[in-house]
């Protein structure tokens, strides 16, 4: 099979997924190895970008998704209903910066580090599905650890949590 038959298949697989996909995954059935199948999203890519393309492929962590062009976003509004998009508090934002830092994290050492509860804000985080629960503390009360997911990954535009991580710092030293 040649690379372009591997690429046509991928672009209809992370179509039908309609979400992110793990590369593993599209390794497995495409029965070739996962350098090899990252070549193929990557040059799918830069196809994608280079045409200017209504569509883009973008990495989140392991996976990988088709999605809209920016670009284009404000014609695909027109017939689409607008996904809620979660506003994010000040509290809200420093409770993430804090998961995404130390993670795994419990609200133990959340509320140690701002200095007041943090129930109500992780609870928040959690249910706009941008923490997760990632097990428990070996320790007195076994708290519960908690980590960012792949949509917080998405909601900031990022591969990987380490890119959060190094803008952060970035602004911190703009500032």
């Amino acid at each position: 099979m040649s690379g372009l038959e591997y690429e046509k298949i991928l672009e209809a697989i992370l179509f039908a997924a309609g979400d992110a996909v793990l590369v593993g995954s599209l390794a497995a059935i495409l029965d070739i190895d996962i350098p090899a199948v990252r070549d193929r999203l990557y040059r799918m890519a830069e196809r994608y970008t280079l045409e200017e393309s209504g569509i883009q492929l973008i990495e989140v962590e392991d996976s990988f998704q088709l999605c809209t062009n920016p670009k284009y976003h404000a014609y695909c509004q027109k017939i689409l209903p607008e996904p809620t998009k979660r506003t994010l508090t000040q509290t809200l934002l420093e409770t993430l910066s804090i998961i995404a830092y130390k993670q795994p994290v419990t609200k133990g050492a959340i509320e140690e580090i701002r200095g007041v509860t943090a129930d109500h804000a992780v609870n928040k985080l959690v249910e706009y599905g941008l923490v997760t629960e990632q097990g428990r503390l070996d320790g007195p009360g076994k708290p519960i650890l908690f980590g960012t997911t792949k949509e917080f990954l998405r909601y900031f535009g990022l591969r990987t949590t380490d890119e959060f991580i190094k803008q952060s710092r970035k602004d911190q030293d703009e500032e």
